[in-house]
């Protein structure tokens, strides 16, 4: 069965036909017509631990029939205050407080918000601007745009938008200063200081920044002394780190938070997506104890964020449930090892002439498509990625294409980030069905 236009949802595109997934189970899903699925995409870069795990779902049960939902402006939760505790203790030294949501974006508007209120608390008014970076992803929601840099989603909604300024990203790949690693002086880092000055120090509120990117930019990874140069000149001038981990927190670059790799601490975390693996929706801000500690000082006792959902039990109870499955499993070291061996496997397609880079860390990873040597991008009328992908799907690979890499409009990525159980014969299959694929797209004409 698939879904037809005559039904009453509207969905994210309208002109699809979409299978009707039935049942999900470790990386596979099955639709209603039985046919299977390897969800190699992690639904995408949501599914850590896998589907259908018994004691997530037994304790979501236990949840539901207790209580689902106290109104957070008048209770607390014990599931709340025990996964807030995990987190913690889960988190690099130094963080101290969560706040719970119901996803990504929400956490990245929280943590616009308390940026905000940091600085109004310190009697810096004056500082409300976040810089983001060109092609960065925060979310869908208007503040969450504005603060990323995707020129493909902005677009249309541009005039709604907060004009924030944005840095170009640590791209080696298309470096946009035209120079070469190591010799460049990672002028991409200190492009930071520049922008800082030119829009006013005394204005800039905070830096929003992934670790490794999503799908914008394909995996794409700093150099390692990217982040210390941006942890330095944040400091210097007062400004907070706000990094987004909705998609590398919780074990997929194999270590617990991808700033991990960088030994760097930032002001806030961000998280979502892996938090609860997708058995519901939950995301989180996570705030540094120097953070907290000016609110605590603060004649105030709280500030608007207004969030219905935020700490709901039954969700608190899932993530705490996903997190303890996580570290009993040891899936964090599993994704390390696992993602070790995705990219030694990944290295073959280099060998097809059109695959440009592949790049990314633990299990995520991103493979980019070009023309030719000098890295000519396919034109966007080919729709090379999406064709891929959906060949894949059909054969039941389940990936995610992306495109705008160049100036937010041409580029072709593939995008694999497969739940940590994944087996390394697994791995060979997804390899196969990409080599062929790929193959194939090379020797088109068109």
């Amino acid at each position: 069965m698939a879904v037809n236009q005559k039904d009453r949802v509207f969905y994210r595109d309208w002109k699809k036909v979409y299978p009707v997934i039935d049942r999900g189970e470790g990386i596979y899903l099955y639709d209603r017509q039985g046919k299977k699925y390897m969800d190699a995409s992690g639904g995408p870069f949501v599914v850590n631990i896998g589907h259908g795990v018994p004691e997530v779902i037994a304790a979501m049960e236990k949840q539901a029939r207790k209580v689902c939902f106290p109104y957070a402006g008048n209770f607390a939760s014990e599931a709340q205050v025990e996964l807030a505790e995990e987190v913690i203790r889960f988190c690099p030294p130094g963080m101290a407080r969560v706040y719970f949501v119901s996803g990504g974006s929400e956490a990245n508007e929280v943590a616009l918000k308390m940026a905000r209120q940091y600085h109004l608390e310190r009697g810096e008014p004056s500082r409300v601007k976040i810089i983001g970076r060109w092609q960065g992803y925060h979310g869908a929601t208007l503040a969450a745009l504005a603060m990323g840099g995707h020129t493909h989603y902005r677009k249309d909604y541009l005039p709604y938008m907060m004009n924030f300024s944005h840095i170009h990203a640590p791209y080696c790949y298309r470096c946009r200063f035209g120079r070469e690693y190591p010799s460049c002086g990672i002028v991409c880092a200190q492009e930071l200081e520049k922008t800082i000055i030119n829009e006013g120090k005394e204005t800039i509120a905070a830096v929003i920044s992934e670790p490794v990117t999503g799908s914008s930019l394909g995996a794409l990874a700093p150099v390692p002394e990217y982040f210390p140069i941006i942890r330095e000149i944040c400091d210097r001038y007062g400004v907070l780190l706000i990094v987004d981990e909705v998609i590398t927190g919780f074990g997929r670059t194999g270590r617990n938070f991808g700033i991990e790799h960088w030994g760097v601490v930032p002001d806030m975390i961000v998280t979502g997506k892996g938090i609860s693996s997708g058995y519901t929706p939950l995301g989180a801000t996570i705030v540094h104890e120097k953070i907290y500690d000016v609110f605590t000082r603060s004649k105030r006792s709280s500030f608007f964020l207004g969030y219905t959902y935020a700490g709901n039990p039954l969700s608190c109870a899932v993530g705490l449930a996903v997190l303890r499955y996580l570290k009993e499993k040891k899936l964090v070291e599993r994704a390390a090892k696992m993602g070790a061996h995705l990219f030694g496997q990944f290295e073959g397609l280099k060998k097809i002439p059109i695959v440009g880079d592949i790049r990314g860390k633990g299990l995520l990873l991103g493979i980019e498509l070009v023309q030719d040597g000098r890295k000519t991008p396919f034109p966007r009328s080919r729709k090379l990625a999406e064709s891929i992908v959906r060949k894949a799907f059909e054969k039941g690979v389940i990936l995610l294409p992306g495109h705008g890499l160049e100036g937010g409009v041409v580029g072709d990525l593939l995008m694999l980030a497969p739940p940590f159980i994944i087996e390394e014969r697994e791995i060979k299959q997804v390899y196969d069905v990409l080599e062929d694929l790929i193959r194939e797209a090379a020797a088109a004409k068109v």
